[in-house]
């Protein structure tokens, strides 16, 4: 019942529009065959990258359903999409992205409780779900929005011990934390993906199974050799962990137009149109701190191959 994920990394998938604001798939198959040849290990469809609070329901099931179909066994995928409030609804959009035919549908923590209520409510309100699909696998993504909601190391051990749980992409960007979480799922079929780059080295150290961060669009292959060969590379691994936590930085600027951007210098054909932010919000400056990561990438990629 619970589907064994593969360990490395795992893509927060940006949605391409068309500058009319309709997805646009010819694109969204190209980044898919992009994130295979970079060695990609798994895809997170429909996520807070995939601008899931942006996307109509329809939208949401055709997006799944359509990188599942396009990995093509390459990669594994997982979907989300239950943004509703109401826990019908919410079942309503969690069986509809079950649909898509892919390795787990993902819960979204803070749907499933308030800011101030319990982890008993949490875990009623997933136990209920759990019943009403009784064959689906399942993550967990601790998405920041509209608040985050971390999950407890004893919440976690829960969630594994029901035997249906198998990802978890962990938002907490503390490694005493992620420690904590990782010895209370040890030994279980439930894997912590760090969604921080400042920590990953460091976590992947303590048990974490890979990474499943926004960066992963902007350098792919730099989070592959990390995650797969940090132990037979440790100077390397150094050098990618330092990299990789200044280049982090990027997110801050207008994220996701700015991997869009990213992915167009890499030959891709994805337009910049967003529509969490306006088409306002992108200037010049932020094409030229694009564009210098970008060199910087090509310059310390030869180098390590030097």
């Amino acid at each position: 019942m619970r589907t064994e994920i593969r360990d490395g990394v795992w893509v927060t998938m940006p949605t391409p529009f068309t500058d009319d604001d309709r997805v646009d798939y010819p694109a969204l198959e190209k980044m898919v065959d992009w994130y295979a040849e970079k060695g990609a290990d798994g895809l997170f469809a429909v996520c807070q990258s995939s601008e899931m609070f942006f996307l109509s329901p329809e939208e949401r099931a055709e997006v799944g359903r359509f990188v599942t179909e396009k990995a093509a066994g390459r990669m594994q995928v997982v979907v989300s999409g239950h943004i509703s409030d109401s826990p019908a609804d919410q079942l309503a959009e969690l069986k509809r992205a079950a649909e898509a035919g892919s390795d787990a549908v993902v819960l979204v923590s803070n749907r499933l409780a308030g800011p101030e209520e319990s982890e008993q409510v949490w875990k009623d309100n997933a136990s209920r779900i759990l019943e009403a699909m009784p064959d689906c696998s399942f993550g967990i993504y601790e998405c920041p929005y509209p608040y985050k909601r971390l999950l407890s190391p004893e919440l976690l051990r829960w969630c594994a011990e029901t035997g249906r749980f198998s990802f978890l992409k962990d938002t907490c960007c503390d490694l005493e934390q992620m420690k904590e979480k990782l010895d209370a799922v040890r030994g279980t079929g439930l894997k912590l993906f760090n969604a921080n780059s400042a920590t990953l080295l460091a976590s992947l150290r303590e048990g974490a199974a890979g990474f499943c961060g926004v960066m992963a669009n902007f350098h792919p292959e730099l989070y592959v050799r990390l995650t797969h060969h940090w132990k037979e590379e440790p100077e390397t691994a150094e050098k990618l962990q330092h990299f990789a936590t200044a280049a982090s930085l990027i997110e801050l600027q207008d994220y996701p137009r700015c991997a869009k951007y990213h992915m167009s210098l890499c030959g891709l054909p994805v337009g910049l149109h967003c529509r969490t932010k306006p088409d306002s919000s992108w200037n010049r400056l932020r094409e030229i701190e694009t564009e210098a990561l970008y060199g910087l990438w090509q310059d310390f990629r030869g180098a390590l191959h030097s």
